[in-house]
């Protein structure tokens, strides 16, 4: 009975930790689950990596549905970028294969903590009107250069696709704070999903009272950070974002390397 408490009481905090960093920052759910099954409950981390995955799928859905209902989604012209991530992603686990584990992981962390600290001191003010003045076609090409890059890194390091995603298009594509959200957590579903199911297809099933602990909690969370998000002033979800990477990459370095 013990057992189940704890493992109950990590989910939560796993779920509640997943589903704000999904619904504020479009950040994937997995960068956090995945560490605290690995360290508070054993998890063997192929598994815990594709339960963060699943419940990334069903958390970003409703963050993206939340951000939508708000006008803060833009389905058309993400498309061509989710198209980018999902090819590249296969082509940079590809290359990561010939190459030792966490290669790349403490870099990545510590990027995060500067991207963050970019968001912190200087918040993207970017409006709607100043997005659509840029041409189609050279949003469409920076789409595609964006989801290579974004891809590639993803694959490479096998983390950071929500906040190398939200760069890109507040960074890149010029999109407003919000807009920039609420698709990333669109684009991410799908990068979940397709994480998620090649995980358990390749491991099998993991431990099936985790998986739904942590899905259900993540999705939780996620509903309510995306509703407080999408009533936030865009210089205050800059804030949150900001202080939501560089607290979760400065968790993640700890547990790697402490």
């Amino acid at each position: 009975m013990g057992d189940i408490l704890i493992k109950i009481l990590v989910c939560f905090i796993a779920g509640a930790g997943a589903g704000i960093g999904t619904g504020f920052a479009g950040m994937s759910a997995a960068a956090v689950i995945g560490p605290m099954l690995i360290t508070f409950l054993g998890v063997p981390a192929y598994d815990a990596v594709g339960i963060g995955l699943v419940s990334d799928v069903l958390a970003s859905l409703v963050s993206a549905y939340t951000y939508k209902k708000s006008g803060n989604l833009d389905v058309k012209n993400s498309l061509p970028l989710l198209v980018s991530v999902l090819i590249c992603t296969m082509i940079g686990s590809f290359v990561a294969s010939f190459l030792p584990e966490q290669a790349m992981s403490g870099t990545m962390q510590i990027a995060l903590i500067i991207i963050g600290l970019r968001f912190l001191l200087k918040p993207v003010t970017k409006t709607r009107e100043q997005l659509e003045e840029s041409s189609p076609k050279a949003r469409l090409i920076k789409a595609i250069i964006g989801g290579v890059f974004v891809g590639f890194i993803c694959g490479f390091v096998g983390a950071g696709g929500g906040m190398m995603l939200l760069l890109v298009l507040t960074s890149f594509l010029g999109y407003p704070m919000h807009l920039a959200v609420g698709t990333s957590v669109f684009i991410m579903a799908f990068t979940a999903l397709t994480g998620g199911v090649s995980h358990f297809m390749i491991g099998g099933l993991p431990d099936v009272l985790s998986l739904v602990l942590c899905v259900v909690f993540t999705l939780l969370w996620a509903r309510i950070a995306a509703k407080i998000a999408n009533k936030a002033e865009a210089k205050t979800l800059n804030r949150v974002v900001g202080i939501v990477m560089i607290v979760t990459s400065v968790v993640i370095l700890a547990v790697n390397y402490l």
